[in-house]
């Protein structure tokens, strides 16, 4: 049997290491655009900061590592075409040159690509591009064009446009390689994946540390400087009040979200299903046969709203790992995401996981949203930090639908987050939360647990809810 899974990141390496794991006779090829399978695009600002000391540490796996398993990789090949009939794959390698790969079974895991907004000068004719200082950040590739840049036109300033979590963590890198930035964000907040209450304790992180931020501007063309201004590039923007805003940078990263890269997919017939992503059942299969897909390409079934399109490097393991083994006749089914997430900003953290108000409400359900504060340890021991929360639990159930938490870096959010991930889950309820038995010393923690605490406002909030109900019925 030969499973073939095209693409060398999360999804693709997974099934292919799930396959070999159940069956170490199959013949399991990976098809890889570039040069470099499995590395960690997360941590590709971690690099530009200088905190990771060398491109090659961010490969979760070497090529000989990944050899060892018995997988075949082909590098630098690019799949161009599905003969679903056949059963064969259409590569070509770096020459050009063309070839016909039989397989039994195939996944796809293309992933995504960076989406590149409509913005004067970067959907041109004559677009810019890396030699002009203008950058989009989603592969090795792109990480190295920007290194290059760094390095060889040493900028003194940037704009990074987009304030999700990769822009987040590109300022923080830029700023610590000493550049002016400043970040431009189309809507209301920063970090839009959390409440504005939340978003604004983050933009205040960012100015603490010297970032300029613009939010609510929509950056409307990047063209090259006058000769004899300061600066490569001149940027022109306009705010949601109708105010220009006009600067003079080096550099200029766009970094605004991804969208599912499903041409190949979709030109042997695949489905597409939400944001046009590649439709799968929960098993991973596509509606072509012997076709399965994973990762950032394909639809993502979410526990408490069903079908959506939520790209995670740890939802894409996941769902890999599920075609790996059912390729190979398994039955098992991807269990759902509930984007849980956590971004670290300079000295503090902010996650979430679950639904906000507007999500849950789509879902059907009948959101109650709460916000609370709480030591992350007890406050007598030097070094504690308050945690912000936001519960979410619905008003009919009481079920816990989502939680969100900024705190210091040191205050433990992502393990909190994980708490919340763990009982949204499991389909608890908040007033549930008080009971789970977690871990306690003063020096990090309390009796009732910060997340506990955060629980117990939301259920004293309910209750003088119900009972203003009760007195005005």
């Amino acid at each position: 049997m030969h499973l073939i899974a095209i693409g060398g990141s999360d999804a693709g390496i997974s099934a292919a290491l799930r396959a070999r794991e159940l069956d170490p006779d199959i013949e399991v090829t990976v098809v890889v655009a570039d040069a470099y399978p499995n590395f960690s695009i997360c941590g590709i600002p971690y690099y530009v900061s200088g905190e990771v000391t060398h491109w090659r540490n961010l490969a979760h796996r070497s090529i000989a590592d990944l050899e060892a398993t018995g997988m075949g990789l082909r590098l630098d090949s690019v799949a161009r075409r599905i003969d679903v009939e056949g059963r064969k794959l259409l590569l070509t390698d770096a020459a050009g040159n063309e070839e016909l790969l039989p397989y039994d079974q195939l996944v796809v895991g293309t992933g995504a690509v960076s989406v590149r907004p409509p913005i004067e000068g970067l959907n041109q004719p004559d677009v810019l591009g890396v030699e002009d200082g203008v950058h989009l950040l989603h592969s090795m590739g792109d990480t190295f064009a920007v290194m290059r840049t760094l390095e060889e036109a040493a900028p003194a300033s940037a704009i990074i446009v987009g304030a999700g979590y990769i822009g987040l963590e590109m300022a923080e890198a830029l700023v610590a390689r000493g550049l002016s930035v400043t970040q431009m964000e189309q809507l209301p907040e920063v970090l839009p994946t959390v409440d504005p209450e939340i978003g604004v304790l983050v933009h205040r992180q960012l100015t603490d540390h010297g970032v300029d931020v613009l939010t609510g501007t929509t950056v409307r063309s990047v063209t090259r400087a006058t000769p004899g201004e300061p600066g490569r590039l001149h940027v022109e923007a306009t705010t949601t009040d109708g105010q220009d805003v006009v600067r003079n940078v080096d550099l200029v990263l766009v970094v605004v979200g991804v969208r599912p890269d499903t041409e190949l997919a979709a030109s042997a017939g695949a489905n597409l299903g939400q944001r046009g992503a590649i439709a799968v059942d929960r098993h991973m299969r596509t509606n072509l046969p012997h076709v399965f897909a994973a990762g950032d390409c394909v639809v993502t079934h979410h526990r408490l709203l069903g079908e959506t399109y939520l790209p995670l490097g740890t939802t894409a393991h996941k769902q890999g790992r599920v075609a790996g083994e059912n390729a190979l006749g398994g039955n098992r089914a991807f269990a759902g995401s509930l984007g849980t997430q956590v971004v670290k900003i300079f000295d503090h953290a902010v996650a979430r996981t679950g639904l906000r108000d507007y999500e849950a409400i789509s879902g059907g359900f009948d959101p109650v949203t709460v916000g609370a504060e709480a030591d992350d340890h007890k406050a007598y021991y030097p070094g504690s930090h308050r945690i912000a929360m936001r519960f979410t639990g619905d008003a009919t159930t009481g079920r816990l639908l989502g939680v969100q938490l900024f705190g210091h870096k040191h205050a433990e959010v992502a393990k909190r987050v994980d708490i919340g991930a763990a009982a949204i889950f499991h389909e608890m309820t908040v007033d549930a939360m008080s009971e789970l038995d977690l871990s306690y010393t003063p020096p990090l923690g309390s009796p009732w647990d910060a997340v506990q605490m955060g629980a117990q406002a939301w259920v004293r909030a309910d209750a003088q809810r119900r009972l203003g109900d009760i007195r005005a019925g």
